[in-house]
């Protein structure tokens, strides 16, 4: 059965000056409802602006993007009332306590589960009147996280929320997360550097680089897909990307369904592949290629 995509982007181009590069560039994308999407690539590739493009913060160039088969230019209050959105820094009042802010979410925010947000700060040990500009890093990205879950809202928009996360904190979320999407079948696509975190929850994964979608594709189908050679002689005619290993040995990755050559790729490996296959057009188009 075909799902339905509850994020859209139809050819989605954005450039900031008339002239400038690039920032997205020809972007199709449709995010699967009821789905863990992460989208990883380096800083720079687009991620940001795809983002905020769902959250109607950047008018695209060219094409358009979709929330819940919603214009977000077109019908603004409409698709925002089905998004949860937590930028790379947290948008917080340093002068209001952490229960301020719940109780501001509360008015603002139809629907807004106050229970819920309450009970993910209080095991954070977050507490209520303290003021947002006294919280570490981290407990502000948490503030932010614990409001974005207590809309209730159907889409999850994370942009890199979990960088000032330590370990634990970034398991912790990314559990609830979890449940949250299977039980409550809300949809999340999220922004994250880091490929471990990728692997404990994304079903699906997408890679960006230079503006463009590298890979598009269930990170089971991913791994399955993709093996790893040593870059030694003559590589595979499919080969995606060449980088370095752990002990500065050069690897290949190949999309290889069922080929007995190499062994099977990692997420990791597959997303440095990729991403360096995405320096190498890069570097090509500028002129700096070796």
């Amino acid at each position: 059965m075909e799902q339905t995509a509850v994020l859209s982007a139809l050819g989605l181009s954005k450039r900031y000056r008339r002239g400038g590069p690039w920032a997205l560039r020809e972007v199709n994308l449709a995010v699967p409802a009821g789905s863990v999407t992460a989208i990883v690539g380096p800083n720079g590739a687009g991620k940001s602006t795809l983002i905020r493009s769902w959250m109607s913060f950047e008018r695209p160039t060219a094409g358009r993007v979709l929330v819940d088969g919603i214009d977000p230019w077109s019908h603004r209050s409409e698709a925002l009332a089905r998004v949860g959105y937590v930028p790379q820094s947290a948008s917080l009042y340093r002068d209001l306590t952490v229960s301020d802010h719940v109780d501001l979410a509360a008015i603002l925010r139809r629907g807004f589960d106050r229970s819920l947000a309450v009970r993910r700060l209080a095991a954070l040990a977050i507490l209520p009147k303290q003021r947002a500009g006294d919280l570490s890093g981290g407990q502000q990205a948490q503030l932010a996280l614990a409001l974005a879950l207590g809309t209730r809202a159907p889409v999850l928009l994370l942009d890199e929320p979990l960088a000032s996360l330590d370990p634990l904190a970034r398991r912790d979320f990314l559990t609830l997360l979890a449940e949250v999407v299977r039980d409550e079948e809300r949809t999340a696509f999220l922004s994250s550097h880091i490929v471990t975190d990728v692997e404990q929850v994304a079903d699906r994964l997408v890679i960006l680089s230079v503006g463009r979608i590298m890979l598009d594709q269930d990170v089971a189908a991913a791994r399955a897909t993709h093996r790893i050679v040593v870059a030694a002689g003559v590589l595979p005619s499919n080969t995606i990307g060449v980088f370095a290993g752990p002990s500065g040995e050069q690897l290949a990755l190949f999309d290889a369904a069922g080929s007995p050559l190499g062994r099977p790729a990692t997420l990791e490996e597959i997303v440095l592949g990729y991403l360096a296959a995405g320096r190498a057009t890069e570097a090509a188009a500028t002129g700096w290629a070796a």
